[in-house]
Order: structure tokens, then C-alpha cells, then sequence
């Protein structure tokens, strides 16, 4: 079960990336909406 604090972690690091690089978004969106499904899945199962 992934800790309670991984995804707001998760959010503040693609928010500062963001940040510096604009250009990253549709990466960062793209990756952070990937690895909150999966560890959603992982808690469901």
C-alpha cells in the first residue's frame, strides 16, 4: 500500500517542474496521471 504522502509529494515535484520548465507540462501531466492510476490500482488489488 503506497504511503499517504506519495501523492501530494508527487504533485509538489511536478509543480516546481513545471515551474521551471513550462515546456514540460504535457510530459509532466501525462506522467503524474500515469503513476497515481497505477498506485490506485495497487491499492485496489
Amino acid at each position: 500500500m503506497p504511503s499517504p504522502l506519495l501523492h501530494p509529494i508527487i504533485a509538489i515535484i511536478a509543480g516546481i517542474l513545471i515551474l521551471i520548465r513550462p515546456a514540460l507540462l504535457a510530459y509532466i501531466v501525462a506522467i503524474y496521471l500515469i503513476i497515481v492510476g497505477v498506485l490506485e490500482l495497487a491499492v485496489i488489488y
